[in-house]
């Protein structure tokens, strides 16, 4: 199976790109709005400008990958999820405590501009007073996520551990992962994610922890094809 890994990264992209077309290209978060006509549930894909493949074709590659409600019961939408990624429109900040996705961009940018905001990621909530004095270091990330393109595919399923979306979700990363695998469009030397505190993020050349040490089913990729082609 991972012998094809290369031709398989190579289909997730043109996959990808007919799931670009069908939107008239990327949109970034800083651009959009609950307004917009969003699915209720559905899975995401963030790239990021400078970082480019280089060994399965042209373009930028994906660096985070994420969904929602797998928990049974979860009301959590689409458009949730992503909210909690691009912060509050009013301070230009956010949480990180309530987005994974911006806890890890925050703590590489710190390290990046070596600068310490000492309650970064401790607690699960904060009083005002700590909120207040992280207000900048929330501001950059909003920045840092508000900038990165972005797509999205639509699964209207149920709230489960057994989704769809969980399915595109863990095996998408699986596949793309360079965690402990052979390095396929690797991270340029000038990513941010090469700050990371996690090693799991360092190395797989993604925004994520989860699953990128797992093997992927490259049937997925059936599947995944399927649902791009149902909105054509």
């Amino acid at each position: 199976m991972q012998n094809n890994r290369h031709d398989d990264i190579i289909r997730f992209y043109d996959i990808l790109s007919r799931l670009k077309g069908h939107f008239g290209g990327n949109r970034q978060l800083r651009a959009c709005a609950g307004r917009l006509s969003w699915p209720m549930r559905g899975v995401y894909f963030f790239f990021e400008p400078g970082e480019v493949r280089t060994d399965s074709g042209d373009g930028l590659r994906v660096v985070r990958i994420g969904t929602h409600a797998l928990k049974n019961g979860s009301k959590t939408t689409l458009w949730n999820r992503l909210s909690q990624h691009k912060g509050t429109v009013k301070s230009g900040g956010g949480n990180h405590r309530g987005s994974i996705f911006r806890l890890i961009v925050g703590t590489a940018d710190q390290a990046r501009q070596e600068t310490v905001t000492s309650s970064w990621g401790k607690g699960s909530s904060a009083p005002r007073e700590i909120r207040d004095k992280e207000l900048h270091q929330e501001r950059r990330v909003s920045q840092i996520i508000g900038n990165m393109p972005f797509l999205w595919l639509p699964i209207e399923d149920s709230a489960t551990p057994e989704s769809l979306r969980g399915v595109i979700e863990r095996n998408s990363i699986a596949l793309l992962s360079n965690f402990e695998k052979q390095k396929i469009d690797p991270p340029s030397l000038q990513w941010l994610g090469g700050d990371c505190d996690r090693k799991r993020v360092r190395l797989s050349g993604l925004w994520n922890s989860n699953h990128v040490n797992e093997d992927y089913n490259p049937d997925f990729l059936n599947v995944f094809d399927r649902l791009v082609q149902e909105m054509e």
